[in-house]
């Protein structure tokens, strides 16, 4: 636990620009610094970091807050972890002392498998270092890898001493719990494996079969080795006689381990390595081999190298090239992808040229297009991997090779899969598959680009890949709305049945808090037509001036635009446009308004992306028409009323719809009169809304009882 002193003195010393600045490039903007938010595909700088207020915004999606609370939605790690993650960021001591048992008891689980995880890290370096064994196995074998002292320190490399009981034995003596040993995955039951060969042992230690995973309350039955309460003579090391490799998550905490055989077992045994198990702390699909020592690096480079293995990561660092990682033999997942996109857009798959590095590099290139990632490909020279390679060039070598030889995707593709096919039918499979690659790139401008690649490199019709590429999407937009109405008759028949009053109250919150948290209010289609005359005003008038001399909290006195006076209204409430193109214009009116020269009007209409360019091209002419009572004087004592009328309208049309959504389940409920009395009071509530929503709007407004 961290007394309250030391947390005080964290938060004091955390300044918000250095934490954000750790994961994202910003650059000055007046007062505050901007860059692309973390958080979302940002095209444009979207994200705030205010240095007066210490805490960061994006206007785009609304993410952000105090180093605190952004370190923990950025690295998905709980307070105490971000207060850490700070302590060490700041240099500033957290004193550590053994655990009583009441407080162990009161410790979380989660915490205590850290704990015991970290005191492992510490013991198998102890062990290369210091231990006659660990030398003269486990540090021979890195320096005959060519792993030097400081790299081996800075990945915390370590070895297990071959006894299968000497790390259980020395954590035990520690005062660590069986059971953690047991939950982290550092050990195993004894009594599991008494029966099996050597080389069943080993295929079977990295698996379920062997691994606990028990229930967070400690039941189970079968399998479930926590239900065992097991003996300390009972547990066997998993990594006994290996070299060790940590895993790091993005915070820099030990989540899991790797081990590697290193004497004569390893021939013809299938698990040459061995992984942690999945835990309540480490979910392999979900991390990346070398992040947390790369993350620096690939923001700086703004870009990522993805290789396979352990030894490529390290010996790429020790190349000098630091911005890679690995997903160390599981396939590529979108957990993966989605940590990778916060730091950077850009990633190179770095693979052996054998047909395993081949296979792998087709497997993950759609995915990460699916995702917006820019992908190019380098497979190496047959023979070579990254660790190889690396070890035979310095890092200019390396980079200048990479910069020279790396392919985007569909030279890759094209090169693999028709290079000699003559057959028709074979030709127009590969064809199929690189458009499909393209198919799924969620960027327009982008796919076209590449599809006129396509039908240069291909010698095809440009029309007939276009045509092809919609089929694509078209088929996969009809899978995604079966598969969506598939997911809700599920949800609709694991419902509490009519006739049951005693449904959860989670599931049907009161009505009040439709009130007092307009948000819970959604935007209904129908109320496009508002949003549209409201992003209008934006495209024409977004930076013109309506409230002059606003004083902000820490005393500024400033100016409001259009854009600044309906975002900060629509905050208000925790509104926002059910068109995510129209709060993309919003947020980069409000995010540029300040810009030296700033037209809305011209920013958009000139905009790089085609759908912002073409909208506001449509409504910065007359062809959508406002009525008599809307239509916008460019006068500025005019200017802020008429905005105010439209956001009242497009509250007054949410609010409408959401009581037709309540007469439609009156209509459908059925006899459930807990059900029915609530939607009553709901009713109520929002038709007061509605009448106070009408008596702001005016006389020209007609209220339908």
């Amino acid at each position: 636990m961290i007394d309250r002193l030391t947390v005080d003195k964290i938060i004091d010393a955390a300044n918000i620009v250095d934490v954000v600045g750790e994961f994202v490039n910003l650059r000055k903007a007046g007062v505050n610094y901007k860059g692309l938010c973390p958080f979302h595909d940002d095209k444009t700088p979207s994200f705030m970091v205010s240095p007066a207020k210490n805490i960061c915004h994006c206007f785009a999606c609304g993410k952000g807050g105090t180093p605190v609370s952004f370190l923990m939605e950025h690295e998905q790690i709980t307070y105490p972890e971000a207060l850490r993650w700070l302590a060490n960021k700041y240099n500033i001591e957290i004193e550590e002392r053994e655990l009583t048992d009441d407080e162990r008891r009161e410790q979380g689980e989660r915490e205590s498998m850290f704990i015991v995880n970290e005191w492992a890290k510490d013991y198998f370096q102890d062990i290369l270092n210091n231990d006659i064994d660990g030398q003269a196995i486990g540090k021979q074998y890195f320096r005959s890898r060519g792993i030097r002292d400081d790299i081996m320190s800075k990945f915390a490399l370590g070895y297990s001493p071959a006894r299968r009981d000497a790390m259980a034995t020395a954590a035990i003596a520690k005062g660590y719990k069986p059971e953690f040993l047991l939950k982290t995955g550092l050990c195993y039951e004894r009594n599991q494996v008494d029966k099996l060969t050597s080389k069943q042992v080993d295929k079977l230690s990295d698996t379920e079969n062997l691994t606990p995973n028990p229930s967070p309350k400690g039941e189970g039955s079968g399998n479930n080795l926590s239900s065992l309460n097991p003996h300390p003579s009972s547990l066997v090391d998993r990594y006994a006689g290996r070299v060790i490799f940590p895993w790091f998550n993005v915070s820099g905490r030990v989540v899991a381990f790797g081990g590697r055989l290193l004497d004569s077992r390893t021939k013809g045994v299938q698990q040459k390595y061995v992984n942690s198990p999945d835990s309540d702390i480490y979910h392999k699909e979900r991390e990346l081999y070398g992040l947390y020592q790369a993350k620096k690096a690939i923001v700086k480079e703004d870009c990522v190298y993805m290789v396979e293995g352990y030894t490529d990561v390290i010996a790429m660092h020790q190349c000098g090239v630091e911005n890679v990682v690995a997903n160390s033999g599981t396939a590529l997942s979108t957990h993966q992808v989605h940590i990778l996109h916060r730091f950077t857009n850009n990633i190179v798959l770095l693979y052996d040229g054998d047909e395993a590095g081949i296979k792998a590099a087709m497997r993950g290139t759609d995915m990460l297009l699916s995702e917006g990632m820019n992908v190019k490909v380098l497979l190496l020279p047959d023979g070579d991997d990254p660790d190889s390679f690396s070890r035979k060039h310095s890092a200019e070598e390396l980079k200048r090779y990479i910069e020279e030889h790396q392919k985007d995707f569909i030279q890759f593709k094209t090169e693999m899969l028709l290079n000699g096919v003559t057959d028709p039918i074979k030709r127009s499979e590969a064809i199929g598959s690189i458009v499909r690659s393209v198919s799924v790139i969620p960027n327009q401008i982008i796919r076209d680009t590449y599809l006129r690649e396509c039908s240069q490199r291909l010698q095809m019709n440009e029309q007939t890949l276009i045509n092809t590429m919609n089929n694509y999407i078209r088929s996969d937009k009809e899978q995604e709305a079966k598969d969506k109405e598939r997911e809700l008759r599920g949800m609709a028949s694991s419902n509490v049945p009519q006739g049951d009053v005693n449904h959860p109250s989670s599931t049907n919150p009161h009505p009040s808090s439709l009130i007092s948290h307009p948000s819970s209010l959604i935007p209904h289609p129908s109320s496009n037509e508002v949003e549209r005359m409201l992003v209008q005003c934006i495209v024409r008038y977004g930076e013109r001036v309506i409230i002059e001399g606003v004083e902000t909290e820490d005393g500024q006195i400033i100016n409001l635009s259009v854009a600044q006076y309906m975002d900060y209204d629509l905050a208000q409430d925790g509104l926002s446009f059910s068109n995510e193109l129209y709060n993309q214009i919003l947020a980069e009116a409000v995010m540029h308004n300040n810009d030296e020269g700033f037209k809305a009007e011209t920013y958009f209409t000139s905009h790089s992306d085609l759908q912002i360019s073409q909208l506001a091209t449509s409504l910065a002419i007359n062809h959508y028409q406002l009525s008599k009572s809307l239509q916008m004087d460019v006068k500025q004592d005019t200017l802020r009323q008429q905005v105010n009328h439209l956001l009242l309208d497009f509250r007054m049309k949410i609010v409408e719809n959401r009581l037709k959504d309540i007469q439609l389940q009156l209509r459908q409920v059925g006899s459930d009169m807990q059900r029915i009395r609530d939607l009553l009071q709901e009713q109520k509530d929002v038709q007061q809304l509605r009448d106070a929503l009408a008596k702001q709007l005016g006389n020209d407004v007609i209220v339908r009882k």
